[in-house]
């Protein structure tokens, strides 16, 4: 790249923090470290011309986790460990309306159901079975009962005509979230540099060199907040997943108001500007969706239309109006990886799909580890 002097001088020289990912990770982990320390030169270098991976491609759901993929999680790790991943996401999503206020982000409680399809009613009556439990174990954190039941008031078609509802459980405008959240970085004097990727690094005694498909420089300190993407760059137990999402067109008279999951939370659906916005499937082919292509398949963009047609939408006309996909980083365990990997490189990575939620949490960990 053909870098005149007023570039380098101006834009890569004495870098305290370069962090790596413009999304919400990122983001957060430059606003705290400009409270931490307000004089420190701060540069993102974010690979897409927006922030790629999920932070712009979510479906904006301000959730901690449906009750039969809570009660999923118990089989892989202890009952500690779950209320802490819980209690982290509802930490996480405080901590983003707070950076941003419920305005900026379009927040709204409107509550999260549960939907059972008729082929999983041992799924339903094991999750009433243990609803008063994990009811009990979650009043600590929230004061009242989260978990209780509501009868089919959207006449959803091939479902239990009763779903589990979460009072707690809201939705925001991922757009504003993030045009947000860039404005705020901005304004703090925070520099971002879009379409630049980073290959490589190596560390000396103060310093970190940072060579960049377009220029190498070096910084103090380097933070990894690429989630999905990780592995590229450092040697994490991180997994790309790449989850497809579709949004219909407008449609007349929507009444369908609310986050839902469906499947022990594979496809997860809500309202948005009265259209239908629809993601997941990843299960149905694990390791074809085990990729950082931005693609959609045939597979699971039909099952998604078919979902629309035989439960959501079945006596609505609709019309599809775009399509997406985005890849979240994910492992064999939900905690995200917050870690110093070197003495002047680390990391904040595997959100395991719910970056909404401890986004702005892993971000400040991050800073606070430097």
């Amino acid at each position: 790249m053909n870098l005149s002097y007023w570039e380098i001088k101006s834009w890569l020289t004495n870098i305290d923090f370069c962090i790596v990912g413009s999304g919400i990770v990122g983001l957060n982990c430059a606003l705290q470290l400009k409270e931490q320390f307000p004089k420190a030169k701060i540069l993102i270098l974010e690979k897409g011309t927006l922030p790629q991976g999920a932070s712009t491609k979510n479906a904006g759901f301000a959730c901690f986790g449906s009750l039969s993929e809570i009660l999923d999680d118990l089989k892989t790790h202890s009952e500690e460990d779950v209320i802490q991943l819980i209690s982290k996401r509802v930490n996480g999503l405080k901590l983003l309306r707070l950076t941003l206020g419920d305005k900026q982000l379009n927040y709204q409680q409107l509550g999260g159901y549960e939907l059972f399809l008729d082929a999983d009613e041992a799924l339903f009556q094991s999750c009433i079975s243990k609803k008063e439990t994990i009811n009990t174990w979650l009043k600590p954190l929230f004061k009242d009962s989260v978990f209780s039941l509501k009868d089919n008031l959207f006449n959803f078609k091939n479902v239990n005509e009763q779903y589990i509802f979460n009072q707690f459980e809201g939705q925001i405008d991922t757009g504003n979230m993030m045009e947000s959240l860039l404005e705020k970085a901005q304004s703090k004097g925070v520099k971002i540099l879009n379409n630049i990727q980073v290959q490589n690094f190596s560390e000396d005694t103060d310093s970190v060199k940072i060579k960049s498909n377009q220029f190498e420089f070096s910084a103090s300190k380097l933070l990894i907040a690429t989630n999905g993407f990780a592995s590229q760059l450092i040697n994490q137990k991180v997994k790309p997943a790449r989850a497809q999402v579709l949004i219909t067109k407008p449609i007349e008279n929507l009444d369908i108001k609310g986050t839902f999951h469906l499947d022990r939370g594979y496809y997860y659906f809500r309202n948005i500007d009265n259209r239908i916005l629809i993601g997941g499937g990843r299960n149905l082919d694990y390791k074809g969706e085990e990729t950082t292509e931005f693609n959609q398949t045939a597979i699971i963009q039909n099952k998604l239309e078919a979902l629309l047609k035989t439960i959501i939408l079945p006596e609505t006309p609709f019309e599809i109006d775009h399509r997406w996909s985005g890849i979240m980083g994910v492992g064999n365990q939900k905690k995200a990886i917050v870690k110093q990997l070197s003495n002047h490189v680390f990391c904040g990575v595997r959100l395991g799909g719910m970056g909404v939620a401890i986004g702005s949490l892993v971000g400040k960990e991050l800073a606070d580890l430097v």
